[in-house]
């Protein structure tokens, strides 16, 4: 304070040393200022803001707090936020899915079994069987067969119980053609097994035992690996004798890599970075998150992640609606982080949690100087304590030119993820830009407008994910938490399960916001919930007329989408309860009630009423 400043030197994007400040808790005061980059010169090396202390140390609160007449300036490297798939990555990697084929399961006949297989995307294209100890018809036909498969293909070949007698000469030197050494001393019962591609014998592999008896002979097995677009995948094939014939087939992805192809353009993105791509079925606990491999081959609009894909992620537009799934960028080079402990310790509700939710939080408050957040991290920040967020600002007013801000106060490119209360908390405050912010993995409502009074903000273009149920409001918890949870109502109310159940990735909570391309991929309950206070609440008791956020008419709604949340995507109705508990009324202070929008000019319901326009909204599962 008092000009007092805190400038993080910066050692450029090539040095391996990370400037780290770890403190108890930090305060900005009347100008104190504290930078790490500029607007006009984001930071380029590594920086890391920690802070420390558990809950039951009452010489701390873990706070980064900016009083009035403080400056708050970072900005790290400009990054994509987040993008889209424009091509479905299936589960285990594979385009068209992974594929496994057993004789026993099918219960195959003896002879010679093929399969052809899609060079480019891994996917069995035909499956046949040659009685070639049988008859020497079935062998001819397995010559045709071979002969009418289109060069570059890949093709297996396996034989199953017995498959020389009749094997003439014709398939036999077809077989050798496509690069067959064994093919010739292929004798009774032999397990045989090969893998090649049509047109290219120096790609053949192959193995064959002889046979000795139906019971000790052994196994054949071969791996042929395939390089294609996404990256490489194996064929295995086996053919045994062990106490009956069998052959199996299996095609799957090679290793830990995979190359996604992204609407945008990702070279901003690195190598080591860590995303995370959104759920696009009804769970939203299949987002998954990879970290970025080094990747030469990719285009712009390609990155290679490591690791198996359990899920598949859909990357198409459908029936022309974009039911195309997100990717967010998880790591920035400047990363604010709570130091926590190992588990759940003393009152941090471990009934619910196991793990320690008492981390770090960004709290900005009135006549502040400037605040202007760009391309930071938040991690393992927020607490399930009221007023303790990863980015909130606190009764601070109008923050834009309202407010007399020559430059408006923004956050922008911020990755919230794996924290302990909301992500971004707009509370009594106008005005505020919130644009290209990822928000996953966190509790409570996630992008949350809270008394019912604020106005002006601006949410565009940010992505919200994994909203999970937290403690702190009726609306945050989920049913456990909404029936165990009985300090706050009057007498032995119980609560049912509709006092809560509104867990929410944007939760709005007066109309006259703004909310476009905004992405809500998955929520214990809800994507976006307008909800109504029937009188702003909380220390904003009082500052407009009662009923005027049912009836002032709707900020613009444009291009946002909603999918994979437990309940609804879109909800526009409903309040919360904006009295204290009693005997007539036990459930607890905010607890989700009724509520009717009514939208009129001026919230006067003398005036015209004023439609409210939903804007290409795309909701699905």
């Amino acid at each position: 304070k008092n000009g007092g400043k805190v400038v993080f030197a910066d050692l450029g994007p090539t040095s391996d040393v990370e400037m780290v400040l770890r403190s108890r808790e930090i305060v900005v005061g009347t100008d104190g200022e504290f930078h790490i980059g500029s607007e006009s010169c984001p930071y380029q090396g590594k920086a890391t803001v920690s802070l420390y202390g558990r809950k039951d140390d009452q010489k701390n609160t873990k706070q980064f707090l900016v009083m009035s007449g403080g400056t708050l300036e970072i900005h790290g490297k400009p990054k994509l936020a987040w993008t889209q798939l424009t091509q479905t990555v299936p589960a285990g990697g594979m385009p068209k899915g992974a594929y496994g084929w057993d004789s026993k399961i099918s219960r195959s006949a003896r002879g010679i079994h093929v399969h052809v297989i899609d060079e480019i995307s891994g996917a069995v294209l035909e499956w046949d069987k040659f009685d070639t100890h049988g008859s020497s018809g079935n062998s001819r036909s397995l010559a045709t067969f071979i002969d009418q498969i289109p060069s570059g293909r890949i093709v297996t070949l396996q034989s199953q119980d017995e498959a020389s007698r009749n094997l003439e000469d014709t398939a036999r030197e077809k077989i050798r053609a496509l690069g067959s050494s064994e093919v010739d001393a292929l004798g009774f019962r032999d397990p045989w097994v090969f893998v090649g591609v049509k047109g290219d014998p120096s790609a053949a592999v192959e193995r064959r035992i002889p046979y000795v008896d139906s019971q000790t002979t052994g196994t054949a097995a071969i791996t042929g690996s395939f390089n294609a677009f996404f990256g490489s995948f194996d064929i295995t094939v086996t053919s045994e004798w062990l106490g009956s014939a069998r052959c199996t087939l299996s095609v799957d992805r090679a290793g830990n890599e995979y190359i996604i192809n992204l609407k945008d353009d990702v070279t901003s993105w690195e190598a080591g970075d860590h995303i995370v791509l959104a759920s696009t079925d009804y769970n939203m606990e299949q987002a998954e998150e990879f970290q970025l491999l080094p990747c030469a081959e990719c285009s712009r609009n390609q990155v290679k992640i490591s690791g198996q894909v359990k899920y598949t992620h859909f990357g198409e537009i459908s029936d022309e609606v974009d039911l195309r799934g997100e990717v967010g960028l998880l790591t920035r080079n400047i990363r604010f982080q709570g130091e926590v402990q190992d588990s759940c310790y003393g009152d941090n509700y471990c009934q619910f949690f196991d793990y320690d939710t008492y981390g770090g939080h960004v709290k900005i408050l009135q006549r502040f100087k400037n605040v202007h957040l760009s391309g930071i991290e938040f991690t393992r920040m927020g607490q399930q304590v009221l007023g303790a967020y990863p980015v909130h600002f606190h009764l601070a007013g109008d923050v834009d030119e309202v407010g007399g801000y020559t430059r408006p106060t923004y956050v922008r490119e911020l990755s919230i993820h794996h924290c302990f209360s909301r992500c971004v908390t707009i509370h009594g405050t106008h005005g505020l830009l919130v644009q290209d912010t990822v928000g996953y993995d966190t509790l409570g409502h996630c992008y949350f407008i809270e008394d019912g009074v604020e106005q002006r903000n601006v949410l565009d273009h940010n992505l919200g994910l994994v909203t999970r149920a937290g403690t702190l409001l009726p609306t945050d918890r989920d049913d456990n938490m909404c029936r165990s949870m009985r300090d706050a109502v009057y007498g032995d109310y119980v609560p049912s399960t509709s006092d809560c159940r509104a867990v929410t990735t944007f939760w709005i909570a007066h109309p006259n916001n703004v909310l476009t391309n905004n992405a809500a991929a998955g929520s214990l309950h809800t994507g976006i919930w307008y909800i109504f206070h029937r009188e702003p609440t909380g220390p904003s008791e009082g500052a407009l007329p009662r009923l005027h956020a049912e009836r002032t008419p709707l900020g613009r709604f444009y291009n946002n989408r909603a999918h994979s949340n437990g309940v609804d995507g879109l909800m526009i109705d409903d309040g919360v309860k904006t009295t204290q508990p009693s005997a007539n009324a036990p459930e607890e202070y905010l607890s989700r009630t009724g509520a009717r929008y009514k939208p009129h000019q001026n919230a006067d319901l003398l005036q015209p009423r004023v439609p409210a326009m939903i804007e290409g909204l795309i909701s699905f599962k």
